[in-house]
């Protein structure tokens, strides 16, 4: 029993599955593509929508620092996320790479903790899209029925759960079904709509630092670090630390483009470079706007599902013109999130399939398109449901502890397999390993425990689901355990 456990692939095996065939997912991504669809998954929820929330609750005005903590611990994931990538360019992502590290069942508990990931990004940035929407409408004068505006539950600070007084949030579902139709319609339809969408949110983003610079009132950056209020996590340095881990998750992109690795047209050089590159440019651009916008509004105003939009509005006149143009940007950007989120969901479920340990209906490829239809369709239902009942807040802290369990696997699995198969062939190499590994793996362990302890609770109930539908069917049904 043991031993099936335990058991691993071959990594011969795994690129021989991955070659393309009929019937199998086509590889339609060039270098560029790969580098918006990172871009695409990167800018977005960090910038639209964590980013006032973090500063109001934990780090006030020191958020830039807690980005520039997260980023260090991406950039070193990165590096090791490029390794696996180049050497394992499979779909599936850290769940592939962990089969062949780790064996089956620590494989399934990363896939798994990556549908947690996924779907609960994708919900929490539908559930962003939805606030901008709305703020647009109501700045056209158009009343959107408060009964279908908002999440049908909410999380009070007790941990009590109550009915907010609406049915469901309508607009984040409506987005999840819009980009599950176009991720349906194939690869390259997908990654031609992202390109473009992306030009067009750090256009806008680029607009909001550049113009919003003059509008910075310093006296909102006094004190920089709020002073701690007793508890861990309540400003101060805990505060800051405990706001780089909410925010991690919104370096999520470089993660899940790895998921398309098996779409990728040369992914041994092509993906390292569209991971890191979007990464950088990301983190960039994440600092520049949290300068911006904790200068022009006060931090504890900023606990709202749409902050940026709030910051133009204090502007008042100033940039008021620029606020449509915000609103838009934001809702384009929110939605490549979303495409690229729904991406990586569906190409999670495909990958676990085609090993058995989930339905076989989940691995099937539609005939026209080459992209796994039935997963797709899953995946937006699920998380249509998700996105419509929950509020923000309690979505994105799970997201953050799966973002930062899967990074702290990728990290250690290097440091396993430069030991036990050190002849492999690594088109790209993490440089001095076995130190930037585990330093990225400290680092993620360390954001991992700031996080408040009723994430944990929900993170231990979720791995035990996973682990009753694993013994329940996956080991039974395992190709690899029952050759």
């Amino acid at each position: 029993m043991i031993d099936r456990l335990f058991k691993k692939k071959d990594i011969a095996a795994i690129l021989n599955e991955s070659s393309e065939s009929k019937g199998g997912l086509k590889r339609n991504l060039s270098a560029a593509n790969l580098v918006t669809l990172g871009i695409g998954a990167i800018v977005g929820t960090g910038i639209f929508v964590i980013t006032g929330q973090a500063a109001a609750m934990y780090a006030g005005p020191a958020l830039t620092i807690s980005f520039v903590i997260s980023a260090i611990g991406c950039v070193m994931a990165g590096l090791c996320y490029a390794e696996f990538a180049a050497m394992i360019p499979v779909s599936g992502g850290v769940y592939s790479y962990s089969y062949t590290t780790m064996g089956e069942a620590l494989a399934w508990f990363v896939g798994w903790i990556l549908i947690l990931e996924y779907l609960f990004a994708c919900s929490s940035v539908a559930v962003g899209w939805s606030g901008y929407m709305l703020s647009l409408l109501n700045e056209w004068n158009i009343a959107f029925p408060h009964q279908i505006a908002g999440a049908t539950f909410d999380h009070l600070k007790d941990g009590s759960w109550v009915w907010s007084g609406s049915i469901i949030n309508f607009p984040a579902v409506f987005i999840v079904s819009v980009v599950s139709a176009f991720l349906i319609g194939g690869i390259r339809q997908s990654a031609l709509v992202n390109n473009v969408i992306v030009v067009i949110k750090v256009g806008v983003i680029l607009l909001f630092i550049g113009f919003g610079l003059s509008y910075i009132d310093t006296s909102n950056w006094v004190p920089y670090i709020p002073e701690n209020t007793g508890g861990y996590g309540n400003y101060g340095w805990t505060g800051i630390f405990r706001g780089a881990a909410v925010v991690f998750y919104a370096y999520l992109g470089f993660d899940a483009l790895s998921t398309a690795a098996g779409e990728a047209r040369n992914p041994q050089k092509d993906m390292p470079k569209g991971i890191l590159v979007s990464l950088l440019i990301c983190a960039l651009l994440y600092i520049a706007v949290t300068t911006v916008l904790t200068g022009i509004v006060n931090y504890k105003e900023l606990n709202v599902d749409a902050p940026i939009a709030l910051a133009i509005d204090r502007t008042g006149e100033g940039l008021s013109w620029l606020s449509p143009f915000i609103k838009l940007g934001a809702i384009a950007g929110l939605s490549s999130v979303i495409l690229v989120m729904m991406l990586g969901q569906s190409r999670v479920y495909y990958a676990i399939s085609k090993d058995g340990l989930l339905p076989k209906v989940f691995s099937k490829v539609h005939q026209k398109h080459g992209v796994p239809h039935n997963a797709t369709i899953f995946a937006s239902i699920v998380t249509g449901l998700i996105a419509g009942l929950f509020p923000l807040h309690v979505l994105s802290e799970l997201v953050s502890i799966g973002t930062l369990a899967a990074f702290t696997i990728v990290c250690i699995s290097i440091v396993v397999l430069r030991k036990t198969q050190p002849n492999l062939n690594r088109p790209f190499r993490t440089p001095f390993v076995p130190v930037i590994p585990l330093l990225g793996a400290a680092i993620c362990i360390l954001q991992m425990v700031s996080l408040p302890w009723s994430t944990w609770v929900r993170m231990i109930g979720w791995t035990v689901l996973g682990f009753i539908i694993y013994f329940t069917y996956g080991l039974k049904h395992s190709k690899l355990n029952n050759k």
